[in-house]
């Protein structure tokens, strides 16, 4: 009966059009995204040769979101956003065309260390899909409790990453094909701008019936709300910054064109498929959690799965077989995708309507630090002791974490089932304990 509900529940949130085209669109953009970033690792790394030209990938990709988060929740919860996801969309498909235009005209000849200077306007246009990400992180979270009822939020929440994750697979497969089929990058950045450009159709056509619950604040203390919300709130704190400095620490994906490159020789469809591996394994846990969402014992699991995170970090850094790589990925992915639902449901469940753009916000920093920073991080140390060595050493650094934040965050250990219920209870024994 349990497992019939549970399906119920997971075929219902389909019964809602917006909710249909917001996955579509999303399902697009990642995609696009996706390809085009499989495209520029393998450029770069085959002009410039180091490491650590990779790293810059993330940091570009980062700085923006470090310097003007607050702004991007602030707007996420101040406009409509809709009209901030559509400006969004739009800017991501002019950041391919510009990629598009640089390939053809800029990079004509260059090859080799000395021609690393070929490689600046790539970062600059890095650096624009990192201030459009500002604005479009904290609007897309907030913008989903807006299409569902929130007793389906959290099946909503698993079907959102199950289509971000099929869409992290088809992505990197398409754009190591399409880079490897025409030995170049440029239909890789055409066919991103195409998928980018139909995404914003798809949220053109959603009709938003309720009513945002604006925020009409237009001082710093009320763009500083978020930050101060996550910052009381322990379950939040614990949960995101789990996920930083695990990620920050464990993180591989900046260093794969080096593994498919120099350590495995397989070629940018070797490449693909490495960096399709974690979305594989995430993909198929939110499939699972969709239909058979944690009901007991959320905040343990999380724990206990990014700890898994971490050991499949350590056996990717130590395989020398592609296959084997790709199931240490696959254990990676499946493992990170508990974390990132419980954090997400937990983040948006626990947050008013009026401030989740803010919240949503000082969130996606915690995720960019991880994920964007964490390529810079990891191209730094592999540059440094090499990219073996720089892996291995963040999934120990992974589990040290673990065990840090079980004892630093018990209301997150204590969280039970996923719902506000439950929430407030944790929320509540952790204020008890620390008066």
């Amino acid at each position: 009966m349990t497992n019939q509900a549970g399906t119920k529940r997971s075929a219902a949130v389909f019964s809602y059009s917006n909710f249909r085209l917001f996955l579509a669109a999303r399902f697009l953009m990642v995609t696009g995204l996706e390809m085009q970033s499989v495209a520029v690792g393998w450029q770069i790394y085959e002009i410039t040769r180091r490491p650590l030209d990779l790293g810059l990938v993330g940091l570009a990709q980062f700085l923006p979101g470090l310097l003007l988060f607050l702004l991007g929740g602030h707007v996420a919860d101040r406009f409509d956003r809709r009209h901030v996801l559509l400006g969004c969309y739009a800017s991501f498909a002019m950041c391919s065309l510009a990629l598009l235009t640089i390939s053809r005209h800029g990079l004509s000849g260059a090859n080799g260390v000395g021609y690393a200077h070929a490689v600046m306007p790539i970062y600059f246009v890095l650096l624009a899909v990192g201030l459009v990400r500002v604005f479009n992180g904290p609007a897309g979270q907030a913008f989903t409790p807006l299409l569902v009822p929130a007793e389906v939020f959290p099946v909503a929440a698993a079907w959102g990453s199950s289509v971000f994750n099929a869409a992290t697979i088809f992505g990197p497969l398409m754009g190591g094909l399409l880079y490897a089929w025409r030995g170049t990058a440029t239909t890789v950045y055409l066919s991103a701008a195409a998928l980018l450009s139909a995404s914003f159709l798809l949220v053109l056509a959603i009709n938003i019936e309720g009513v945002q619950q604006l925020s009409r604040g237009r001082d710093w203390k009320t763009v500083m709300a978020g930050f101060h919300y996550v910052w009381r709130n322990k379950l939040i704190l614990g949960s995101t910054s789990l996920d930083l400095f695990a990620v920050l620490l464990g993180g591989a994906v900046a260093l794969l064109p080096v593994f498919a490159r120099e350590i495995l020789n397989a070629g940018p469809r070797g490449l693909g498929l490495l960096r399709a591996s974690p979305a594989i394994g995430a993909g198929l846990m939110a499939l699972v959690l969709a239909n058979a969402p944690l009901r007991r014992h959320a905040g343990a699991k999380m724990l206990s799965c990014v700890a898994i995170f971490g050991a499949a970090t350590v056996v990717f850094g130590l395989s020398r077989n592609l296959y084997l790589s790709m199931a240490a990925l696959l254990v990676v992915g499946a493992a990170d995708m508990v974390s990132v639902i419980v954090r997400a449901t937990l983040v948006q469940l626990a947050t008013p309507d009026e401030m989740r753009g803010r919240v949503s916000a000082v969130n996606m920093l915690f995720i960019g630090a991880s994920n964007e920073f964490g390529q810079f991080e990891s191209g730094i140390t592999a540059q440094w002791m090499g990219a073996v060595p720089a892996v291995i050493a963040g999934g120990i650094g992974t589990l040290v974490v673990v065990g840090l934040w079980s004892v630093l965050f018990p209301a997150l250990r204590r969280v039970d089932g996923l719902t506000q219920e439950s929430l407030a209870i944790a929320a509540e024994q952790d204020l008890t304990e620390t008066q």
